[in-house]
């Protein structure tokens, strides 16, 4: 593991309980923690039938789990077995209460995604939301999802859009190169030891590494974040750039 990636492990271990308590904090006492799958109707981008038939009964996998929100939320649809994998242990402890809080069946293991400790050819299902952009070697995250699928398999993988990422929506202007892939350093508090460190890759780049390391890219979806697709600019305090970017690119592969 590489000493950014070895940085940015502390920083969200150091950051899990502020993060998981953002997460839960429109949760009323009598109900449980979203947990959203990326296969379900209302993902963004919806369902893929073309691609993927279905979620129940397939053997899934989680890359870069952290508080196995996806996870869980694709137990609940039936997937079996779930595995999630994140290299913060905090993390981990949170998907493990979220996991016991649903009742579902799910295990979470502590790993990195360049180095998965899984077998080959395992899963039928993988996919990673917002986790791949904290990772140097993505060249390697996307040969070990590679490997860890059955031929045929199927990987949905998401990222924040870097064109959303470069903008400043005050001045409607590029504050970083969209051509430049990074790393990019981002302060979550002023307290805590570690930064965030990125890597805003160009869709182009993303695409070419899934083929590279022997993915069939299927569909390719550029989508508003919730806020934007629910409400009328005029409706919102967001700036009106806002409905004018994708705030973040996923990507339907098949393992060939």
């Amino acid at each position: 593991m590489s000493d950014l990636h070895q940085s940015n492990r502390r920083l969200w271990n150091e950051w899990s309980d502020e993060f998981q308590a953002i997460w839960r904090s429109d949760t009323d006492e009598d109900e449980l923690p979203p947990a959203p799958s990326p296969f379900a109707e209302d993902a963004p981008g919806g369902a893929q039938p073309q691609i993927l038939d279905g979620i129940e009964g397939k053997a899934y996998v989680e890359l870069g789990c952290g508080g196995g929100q996806g996870s869980v939320g694709t137990a609940e649809l039936g997937a079996d077995p779930v595995v999630g994998v994140d290299f913060s242990g905090d993390q981990l402890q949170y998907a493990r209460e979220l996991r016991d809080e649903y009742g579902v069946d799910a295990q979470f293991v502590q790993g990195d995604v360049t180095d998965l400790p899984l077998p080959d050819d395992r899963f039928d299902v993988a996919s990673s939301e917002a986790a791949f952009q904290m990772v140097p070697a993505i060249d390697r995250a996307f040969a070990e999802a590679h490997r860890v699928l059955r031929e045929g398999g199927v990987f949905v993988f998401s990222v924040m859009h870097p064109l959303h990422e470069a903008l400043d929506p005050e001045t409607r202007t590029l504050e970083e190169s969209y051509v430049d892939a990074g790393p990019r350093e981002i302060e979550i508090r002023e307290e805590y030891e570690e930064l965030l460190t990125v890597f805003d890759r160009p869709v182009a780049e993303l695409h070419n590494g899934l083929v590279d390391a022997g993915f069939e890219v299927r569909r390719l979806l550029e989508h508003h974040n919730h806020e934007v697709e629910q409400n009328e600019p005029e409706e919102s305090d967001s700036p009106d750039v806002m409905w004018e970017i994708p705030q973040s690119v996923r990507f339907w592969a098949v393992a060939r």
